[in-house]
């Protein structure tokens, strides 16, 4: 999680929400980083845990993240929850709740969907307040 908060961090540079996402293999090694770009790449798709899990399929050579974890600072939304199902991570960890947007548990549960052939274990609140902090702080200066 040490890891995607700096990647949120890095984030606010290009006027991004800071959002940051890891994906670790199963011997504990980072294949993919991720930071949300959409303001940077005018990209709508570019949240971090799409960028953090491009990056790891690229690192592997392949599509499905079989064996891997995905690190995000913020519950991921539907769109994000999708693509960890379809790309097979093992596990979603997560920070904060995101109960406006979130889909791994507080308004969708995406990922542990029964419909869908694949569903990741959840882990959320790991560093939640540090999580939620970033985002206050960024909206806050927004206002």
């Amino acid at each position: 999680m040490l890891a995607a908060l700096e990647e949120a961090r890095a984030a606010l540079a290009t006027g991004d929400v800071p959002i940051g996402a890891v994906v670790v293999d199963s011997a504990g090694s980072v294949v993919g980083t991720g930071r949300n770009v959409r303001e940077a790449d005018a990209d709508p798709t570019g949240h971090a845990e799409v960028v953090a899990l491009r990056a790891a399929a690229r690192d592997r050579g392949e599509w499905r993240l079989d064996g891997c974890t995905l690190v995000v600072t913020l519950e991921p939304c539907t769109m994000c929850a999708g693509a960890a199902v379809l790309a097979r991570v093992d596990r979603v960890v997560f920070g904060a709740w995101d109960p406006k947007a979130g889909a791994a548990g507080s308004l969708w549960d995406v990922v542990r969907d029964r419909r869908l052939n694949h569903r990741p274990e959840v882990v959320p609140e790991v560093m939640a307040a540090e999580s939620a902090a970033l985002l206050e702080d960024f909206f806050a200066s927004q206002r």
